[in-house]
């Protein structure tokens, strides 16, 4: 049968719970799909006909009942849960009720306590309020002095400090401002005092930038001639030790003796001096106080270029100067760079170098004391562009350049440039290398000098002996040349073998190695001895040789003034001698290595050349007063007493020419000279005897020729004492020249004239007779008993015994020729 169960079923207006008996038959599976199939089942029930249907579905009502247990079972639990719910809204009632009760009692009763913490919450808020007033007003306080004293620093010009206050200002005030006007007043006028800053500063060191050059001119100026300064303590220095050297040398007595002094080359810092003794502190203290005696000169003033830097720093914006400061002053440098086509270079060249040097002199002292605000690689830049203009204006101007000074005024200059930058580290080969590429032309325009002035001076060189009237003029012009002959002061007024072009041409000379040596020296070469020589050589080979040719050939010159050029020459051997010497010492080379060798003496064309002048002049008088042979008698019947009148003009002549000649010719000149006028003499004999002019002649002008060569060899004899210590050899040294015509005459006076084909008898006796001019003598001589057709009568007498001999030699000649 069914069971008894509450159904709840829901409706559009609730939920309704009703409690129904399930019949026992289970619905259709079409009408489980309807949820009113049980209510049209009970319908049928009632109306009275399903039983039978329920009969029919018994099974499927038995199954229907096994699936809806569980439901059902649950549908009675919560039906159950609900009716306890019911009891429970009972229960909520008087418990609301008593709530109720509490709540009242508890409002009466907390109603002062609410009081009076309202109370308590508005007190702390009033005073939250007070304290950030206070708070705020403290900050105001900070942030107005912070702006004030940025305000003083501002107007006192102390730009860092008021930059750390706005600095200050901004990290610790700005992000805690009080009040948004504030702020906004804080982030305009921060920007603005650091641009302010920035302004100011840039533009002082846009006045700094205009200052330095002028300061950097002075101070190159400075230390290049401190340098120059440095350079005149050493060549005194050394002039010293060259003098006691000297006086050493001659002292020892020979020129090859060992120097006292040290025998290496001088070096070039040979004392430490005060004024040089530091660094480029040195060079600014130098300038720094020529600038505080000179109240127009601004002075080196580092400060504003340091100050600047340390702001921009300070405003963060150390690497935009860095690059600003690298580029205005590479601009500057540029501009120093420029050589104005107005001003002749040799004028403002000084100006030029001492600019650029005092500009890199300023640049180290920054590389090294600015705090990074300039590399060592953007110095080197700099230096690399500034050598290459400068190696660039000096080939230009040197190409340009025709008067040697000049040249060496730029170069002593420039090299003192380079001594001045070398010492901060700078490298100037580049410098000294144009210096070298030049050298060859300096020394062309110092010879074409050299050899105008040689010129001038033997043109005003009157040939006569110089007259020194003074002790001064004798040191001058000879001690300082050291071409004295005696280490003995002469008396004064003292006669000097040497003319007045001596000591000027060696003055030229000396003049000319010290420019050389001017020149070579401090650019970078050690060893310029060689050099030097070499110029030196040129200057004596092809200067003063050439000018002395010239001066011979041009035929202006008399017989003394032949004899003074002559005397000159001697001396000036020894003048050749000093200038090396000289050469030496200046270049730093001990005189035992400067000595050492034989050198030829470079005037050595010249100097031959003046004695061939000399005897060509001699000759040439001979010759006038041999024209007086004309009235030699060749047929005399007598020969003369006294020999011939030219003999004795000869003589007198010769006499008075060696009188003067040996106050001032070299021994060994005078000796050429007279072997030279001796030797035409005897030409001149055996020239009148092989003479067209003469077609016969007898023995009496035979014994008067022979006269005329004794009057010769006695002069020869009486001037022996004056070559060797030996009066026989020095005779017999003289008379040599006068050999072939005493063989002559010799062999014409001699009674066996045949004897002159023995082999023995003539290289005794005859050795310097030719054959031919032998036999064309002797077919001219006849005895003083021939006449002219003089065989007609004497056919018949006895001939001659000297006359055949002589025939025979005659006859035997021609054979044999």
């Amino acid at each position: 049968m069914g069971a008894e169960t509450s159904v709840r079923r829901r409706t559009g207006f609730g939920i309704m719970v009703r409690t129904c008996r399930f019949p026992d038959w289970v619905p259709r599976k079409s009408e489980e799909r309807h949820p009113g199939w049980w209510w049209k089942r009970e319908r049928g029930f009632r109306m009275g006909g399903g039983t039978n249907s329920i009969v029919r579905r018994e099974p499927t009502l038995l199954r229907l009942r096994a699936d809806l247990g569980e439901p059902i079972r649950r549908g009675s639990d919560f039906i159950r849960a609900v009716d306890d719910l019911r009891s429970l809204l009972s229960d909520v009632d008087s418990l609301k009720s008593a709530l109720a009760d509490s709540n009242d009692a508890l409002q009466s009763a907390a109603g002062p306590l609410l009081a009076a913490l309202d109370a308590y919450l508005e007190a702390r808020s009033i005073a939250a309020n007070l304290a950030a007033a206070l708070r705020a007003a403290r900050l105001c306080s900070r942030l107005f002095a912070l702006l004030a004293r940025a305000n003083e620093h501002l107007a006192a010009d102390h730009l860092y400090l008021a930059l750390r206050a706005v600095a200050a200002a901004e990290r610790d005030l700005l992000p805690a401002a009080p009040h948004p006007t504030i702020r906004r007043m804080l982030l305009r006028l921060i920007p603005a005092v650091r641009a302010h800053a920035e302004r100011k500063i840039s533009k002082e060191f846009s006045d700094w930038m205009v200052q330095i050059r002028v300061a950097s001119r002075h101070l190159g100026q400075i230390a290049i001639g401190r340098a120059s300064a440095a350079r005149q303590r050493e060549e005194e220095l050394r002039a010293r030790q060259r003098q006691a050297e000297e006086q050493a040398h001659f002292r020892s007595g020979s020129t090859t003796a060992t120097p006292t002094l040290r025998d290496h080359s001088y070096s070039l810092r040979v004392e430490e001096d005060d004024d040089w003794a530091g660094e480029d502190a040195d060079d600014l203290a130098a300038a720094a106080a020529a600038a505080s005696s000179d109240e127009g000169d601004p002075g080196l003033d580092l400060t504003p270029l340091y100050r600047a830097y340390h702001i921009h720093k300070t405003l963060g914006l150390e690497e935009r100067f860095r690059r600003y400061y690298f580029e205005n002053r590479k601009l500057q440098l540029t501009s120093d760079f420029q050589v104005s086509s107005l001003t002749p270079f040799l004028e403002s060249h000084q100006t030029f170098f001492a600019q650029i040097a005092g500009f890199f002199i300023v640049e180290d002292r920054i590389l090294r004391t600015g705090g990074g605000l300039i590399a060592r690689p953007d110095v080197d830049a700099l230096w690399e562009t500034a050598v290459t203009k400068m190696v660039s204006v000096l080939e230009d101007q040197f190409s340009r350049m025709q008067t040697a000074n000049h040249l060496l005024l730029i170069k002593d200059y420039v090299s003192l440039l380079g001594v001045t930058l070398h010492r901060y580290r700078y490298a100037v080969d580049p410098l000294l290398d144009v210096l070298s590429k030049h050298r060859d032309k300096y020394h062309d325009l110092l010879l074409s000098d050299c050899r105008r002035q040689v010129s001038e001076a033997l043109a005003a060189d009157k040939y006569e002996q110089m007259l020194m009237k003074k002790e001064y003029e004798y040191s001058m012009n000879v001690l300082s040349f050291q071409i004295q002959t005696s280490d003995i002061t002469p008396a004064f007024p003292y006669v000097a073998p040497f003319s007045s072009s001596v000591p000027d041409l060696c003055r030229i000379s000396r003049s000319f190695v010290e420019d050389s040596i001017s020149f070579m020296s401090h650019g970078g070469q050690l060893d310029i001895y060689p050099i030097v020589k070499k110029y030196l050589e040129r200057l004596l080979g092809e200067v003063l040789d050439g000018s002395i040719l010239r001066l011979i050939e041009s035929g202006g010159l008399g017989v003394s003034q032949a004899m003074q050029v002559a005397a000159n020459m001697a001396v000036l051997e020894r003048a050749c001698d000093f200038l090396f010497r000289h050469a030496a010492q200046l270049s730093g080379i001990p005189l035992r290595i400067a000595e050492k060798g034989k050198r030829e003496f470079p005037l050595k064309k010249s100097r031959d050349a003046t004695v061939e002048l000399l005897l060509g002049l001699l000759r040439k008088k001979i010759d006038d007063f041999l024209l007086l042979t004309d009235s030699i008698s060749w047929m005399a019947d007598s020969p003369p007493p006294n020999g011939n009148d030219y003999s004795n003009e000869v003589y007198i002549y010769l006499d008075t020419l060696v009188s003067t000649a040996q106050q001032i010719l070299p021994i060994q000149v005078l000796r050429r000279v007279l072997q030279g006028v001796l030797s035409h003499i005897s030409d001149k004999i055996m020239g009148l005897f092989l003479s067209d002019a003469v077609k016969r002649f007898n023995s009496n002008a035979v014994m008067g020729i022979d006269v005329d060569l004794k009057t010769f060899e006695s002069f020869a004899e009486n001037q022996s004492h004056l070559f060797t210590d030996s009066d026989d050899s020095g005779a017999n040294e003289l008379k040599l020249p006068l050999l072939e015509a005493r063989q002559l005459v010799n062999l014409l006076m001699s009674n066996n004239p045949e004897n002159f084909l023995n082999p023995v008898i003539k290289e005794r006796s005859y050795n310097k007779l030719d054959y031919k001019k032998v036999v064309t003598i002797t077919e001219k001589f006849r005895e003083p008993s021939d006449r002219l057709f003089g065989t007609f009568g004497t056919r018949g007498a006895k001939q001659n015994p000297k006359q055949k001999s002589l025939d025979a030699l005659i006859k035997r000649l021609k054979d044999a020729s």
